[in-house]
C-alpha cells in the first residue's frame, strides 16, 4: 500500500482568460468571511457601520503591502536590491506572514487614531483577530494548492509528493515530484482553524472582549507558537536560512515569531490582572453621526 499522497492539483482554478488561482481565491474568500464576522461583532456592540469599510480598506492594503515588504526585506533583500522593480511583481510570489502581521498592526494604529477615535488599538485588535485565524487557514490552503511552503521528507502515511517544477509543469512539461514531504501547510491550517474557533468562543460565549487585549493575546500565542515549532519541519525558504539554522538553531520565520509570542504572553497576563470592563450590547449599528 502506498504511504504517501501524490498532489497533482493545479494552482489555477480556471486557466482563463481570466486566469483564477486558488491562492487568490482563498485570499478573497478569507477577506469576505472576515468582513462578515467583524460586521456582526460591530453590530453586536453598536459600533458605527461606516467603520467597517474603512477598517476593511486599511487591513487589505496593509496585509498585502506588509506581507510583500516583509518577504523582500526579511528573506530576499540581496536579490531584490539588484532589481528593485521586481518588488512590485507580487504575482510572481513572495509574501511573508510576519510582514503582513506587522502591516496590520500599523493599519490598526492608523484606524484607531483617524476613524475609531476614543476606542484604542486593543479594542480594534480584540475584534479584528476573531476571524483572522480562519483567513490565515485559507491562505495556507492556497499555499498547498501552489505546491509551496511544504516540509522536509517524511515516511508518515499522510506525506505529500508535491510538483517540484510547478512553473514548467503548468507550461506543459511532465511533473517532477518531490519525495513524500510533511504537508506543513495543512498542519498550520489546522492550528489556525483551532485558533479561529477559540477566538469565536472567547468572544461570543465568554465575553472575553471585556478584558481588553485578552483575545488579541490568545490569538498571537495561538498563531505564532505553532508556527515556531512547525518551522522545524519546513524546508528553508531562502539559502541563507541554512547558515542561520546551523548558527542559531532557528530560521528567519522562528526568529520573527519570538517578538509576537512575547507580546501575546504580556497581553494575556495584563488582561487577566485587570478588572473586566463593562460593555453594552445593543445589537444594532450606532447612528451615523457617532
Amino acid at each position: 500500500m502506498l504511504n504517501y499522497i501524490t498532489w497533482t492539483v493545479s494552482p489555477n482554478l480556471f486557466d482563463g482568460p481570466p486566469t483564477i488561482r486558488w491562492y487568490g481565491l482563498m485570499f478573497a474568500i478569507g477577506f469576505y468571511l472576515g468582513y462578515e464576522i467583524v460586521s456582526r461583532i460591530f453590530k453586536h456592540e453598536g459600533a458605527p457601520e461606516r467603520w467597517l469599510g474603512s477598517l476593511f480598506i486599511y487591513v487589505v492594503v496593509a496585509t498585502i503591502l506588509g506581507a510583500r515588504l516583509g518577504h523582500v526585506f526579511f528573506y530576499e533583500w540581496d536579490v531584490y536590491k539588484q532589481n528593485p522593480i521586481d518588488i512590485f511583481k507580487i504575482w510572481e510570489g513572495g509574501l511573508a506572514s510576519h510582514g503582513g502581521t506587522a502591516g496590520i498592526m500599523i493599519a490598526v494604529a492608523l484606524f484607531s487614531h483617524f476613524v475609531a477615535k476614543g476606542k484604542g488599538m486593543l479594542w480594534t485588535f480584540d475584534r479584528l483577530v476573531v476571524p483572522t485565524g480562519l483567513v490565515a487557514a485559507l491562505i495556507r490552503i492556497g499555499n498547498l494548492m501552489n505546491h509551496e511552503i511544504y516540509g522536509g521528507p517524511t515516511d508518515m502515511p499522510w506525506g505529500f509528493r508535491f510538483v517540484d517544477n510547478v512553473g514548467k509543469w503548468m507550461a506543459g512539461a511532465d511533473p517532477v515530484f518531490t519525495p513524500p514531504c510533511h504537508p506543513t501547510q495543512l498542519y498550520e491550517a489546522l492550528c489556525y482553524l483551532l485558533v479561529f474557533g477559540l477566538c469565536m468562543w472567547l468572544y461570543w460565549r465568554r465575553n472575553a472582549q471585556e478584558r481588553p487585549g485578552l483575545i488579541f493575546g490568545v490569538f498571537m500565542l495561538g498563531i505564532f507558537v505553532p508556527r515556531f515549532f512547525i518551522e522545524y519541519l519546513k524546508n528553508v525558504q531562502v539559502a541563507r536560512e541554512i547558515a542561520m539554522r546551523q548558527a542559531w538553531g532557528m530560521d528567519i520565520g522562528q526568529m520573527l515569531s519570538i517578538p509576537f509570542i512575547i507580546l501575546g504572553i504580556w497581553l494575556v497576563v495584563r488582561a487577566l490582572r485587570r478588572p473586566r470592563v463593562h460593555i453594552d450590547y445593543p445589537n444594532r449599528f450606532a447612528d451615523e453621526k457617532q
